[in-house]
């Protein structure tokens, strides 16, 4: 009799499974939010937490060149993990980010590649992490930092989950930065043109009082800007609410 060939191994991934594809869902829903930058990375850290099995709190970190990165977190001690590393320079995050690399510890308080981070945080109760970089094109935009209490709570299966789920996510923050560079950009012209639309009509006030030209009436403008240690359009708008002062004054005369 020939021993009958046992049935594959089914693994038991169900759950988690069907937690990673709502938390798929979920980003892609992100795709078509106006929500602020800090909001759509915040959403993205709390799918991250249903995403990976094993995570009680997740953080997002996304670098920008030459500003303050963009942090944000999904629970309150998520944010003061991060905020010890950053502190300390040092930890997985700043690891994850720098070598674009995925960086997993089991035992923060013992792990010898974060000597002072890993102790501070072992004694906050936080053992475990996954951390992440969240890459695209080659481009490394940040990292994604997933925590646990329990000591070894990310498995290999975790970390594949995680790996997975970072693609996406790096999509869903570098979306959500283009848009909110175009909010600012957006902002600033339209802060611009309102300030054009005063100095325009500053210097229609000196014209009409001084009967000097264009040109002229800017000169004048940038003159007294200079003297006053003051912004064109802060001195043109002082001089057109001067001007429609004086002009209310004459109007309740008569």
């Amino acid at each position: 009799m020939h021993a009958e060939n046992p049935a594959p191994e089914q693994p038991v991934t169900d759950e988690f499974d069907d937690d990673f594809a709502a938390a798929l869902a979920g980003l892609g829903r992100l795709a078509m939010s106006t929500m602020s930058l800090p909001e759509t990375l915040s959403h993205v850290a709390e799918f991250a937490v249903r995403a990976i099995p094993g995570a009680d709190g997740a953080g997002l970190t996304l670098l920008h060149p030459n500003l303050p990165a963009t942090i944000v977190a999904s629970e309150d001690f998520v944010r003061v993990v991060d905020d010890i590393q950053y502190g300390l320079g040092q930890g997985p995050c700043i690891t994850a980010a720098k070598e674009g690399i995925t960086v997993r510890s089991g035992s923060l308080d013992a792990d010898p590649q974060w000597p002072e981070f890993g102790p501070q945080v072992g004694r906050l109760g936080v053992h475990s992490v996954l951390s992440l970089p969240l890459i695209t094109k080659s481009v490394v935009l940040g990292a994604m930092n997933v925590y646990a209490h329990k000591p070894n709570a990310f498995d290999d299966r975790a970390a594949e989950l995680g790996e997975l789920f970072a693609v996406p996510a790096a999509i869903s923050a570098q979306n959500a930065r283009a848009l909110d560079s175009a909010v600012q950009l957006t902002e600033q012209l339209e802060k611009a043109l309102g300030s054009r639309a005063v100095i325009d009509q500053a210097i229609g006030i000196l014209i009409s009082r001084t009967g000097c030209s264009d040109a002229e009436g800017y000169d004048k403008l940038r003159d007294i800007s200079q003297t006053e240690h003051k912004k064109i359009a802060v001195v043109a708008q002082s001089m057109v609410a001067e001007a429609m002062k004086v002009a209310r004054a004459r109007r309740r005369r008569t």
